[in-house]
């Protein structure tokens, strides 16, 4: 697994709401949900207070020719919310997990691809960690995992996270190459499964997982649990078409085509 990065700004204070994962409807005494044939993210009610705007695209090559088919992008849930006389994009996502893994589809390689930097911070604009990130080999989607010898995330606290990039690009028809500067950034909250969850995530197979954390709303844990039974299972159809839906459901079609990097 890749790495951790960097430093960024945070521009806004998010408060700290508490949240807690809906109970999860059994049917009769199954110990587990049933599979769903078409796993869909549903995304759990936004904090009462606070604003966690962020953004999945990077700006690179918007408006010129970089030679980026797709921008850098967070694989994460957005939704775009009327603000006043305008519009802010919320991305914000909640997991169950004490260290969890994020997704970045970063559409280049070494050597044109010259630094990759992940950091998360939490809601006083307080670093928790930063690290560079391994450089990937070639274009593609690459999980950036928090590391066990961190602090796990608090309960019921909000964190932003950052991607930074740095690419060597030309993006106009000279020959003349520059370097493109790029980010994308958002926010995890970590909350508590509950005694039902706990259950049936003690019998569930990887399928029933991803099924229970897409439904639960916990975006982090369902597109984790897909993504490492692909890196196992690459050329699995039923995995891939899972995966479509998944992203699909969360208005993330463009990149599902994209190699996942292990």
């Amino acid at each position: 697994m890749h790495k951790l990065a960097a430093t960024a700004a945070i521009a806004f204070t998010l408060l700290v709401p508490t949240a807690a994962i809906a109970t999860h409807n059994n049917s009769q005494n199954n110990t587990h949900q049933q599979v769903s044939a078409q796993p869909r993210y549903t995304p759990p009610p936004f904090p009462a207070s606070g604003t966690p705007t962020g953004r999945t695209r990077g700006a690179a090559g918007r408006g010129r020719d970089c030679g980026f088919k797709l921008p850098l992008t967070a694989l994460a849930p957005a939704v775009e919310r009327t603000v006043g006389t305008g519009k802010a994009t919320y991305v914000w996502g909640q997991t169950i997990a004490e260290y969890p893994t994020f997704w970045f589809y970063i559409p280049a390689a070494s050597p044109s691809l010259r630094s990759v930097e992940f950091v998360l911070q939490d809601d006083l604009d307080n670093d928790v960690y930063r690290s560079a990130v391994e450089l990937p080999a070639k274009p593609g989607i690459i999980g950036v995992r928090l590391p066990s010898t961190q602090p796990p995330l608090t309960l019921d606290r909000n964190y932003h996270w950052f991607l930074k990039t740095e690419i060597a690009a030309s993006c106009d028809r000279q020959d003349s190459t520059i370097a493109i500067k790029d980010s994308v950034e958002g926010w995890v909250q970590r909350v508590s499964p509950t005694a039902t969850m706990r259950s049936q995530l003690k019998t569930a197979t990887p399928e029933q997982k991803l099924d229970l954390y897409a439904q639960q709303g916990l975006w982090y844990d369902a597109i984790a649990t897909i993504a490492e039974q692909r890196l196992q299972q690459p050329d699995n159809a039923s995995l891939k078409a899972n995966w479509n839906r998944l992203l699909q459901s969360a208005n993330l079609s463009d990149v599902s085509s994209q190699p996942l990097l292990p």
